[in-house]
């Protein structure tokens, strides 16, 4: 009984992470005319601050992303390896 309820859970994620790649693929695919619409005062501010200012953002991005997406993946791994693991 184990086994089968660990197959089903197993089938359950694959199911539920498949979903997500989807629904990711689809808002990128539907955003891609977003991406042009800025705020006039953000790029102008921007482009009028200079090279480093704009280095500076570009690194704030990422110091923003980076521990997000980390989070996010050790979550998963963390309920992969508990689908997976052997019941006790």
């Amino acid at each position: 009984m184990r086994d089968e309820a660990r197959i089903l859970l197993m089938r359950k994620l694959r199911a539920i992470l498949g979903f997500a790649i989807l629904a990711f693929a689809y808002v990128c695919a539907c955003a891609q005319p977003a991406a042009a619409q800025s705020c006039a005062l953000c790029y102008t501010t921007a482009s009028a601050a200079g090279a480093v200012a704009i280095r500076a953002l570009h690194i704030g991005i990422l110091a923003v992303l980076i521990p997000a997406l980390v989070l996010f993946v050790s979550i998963l791994t963390m309920l992969f390896r508990r689908a997976s693991a052997e019941p006790a």
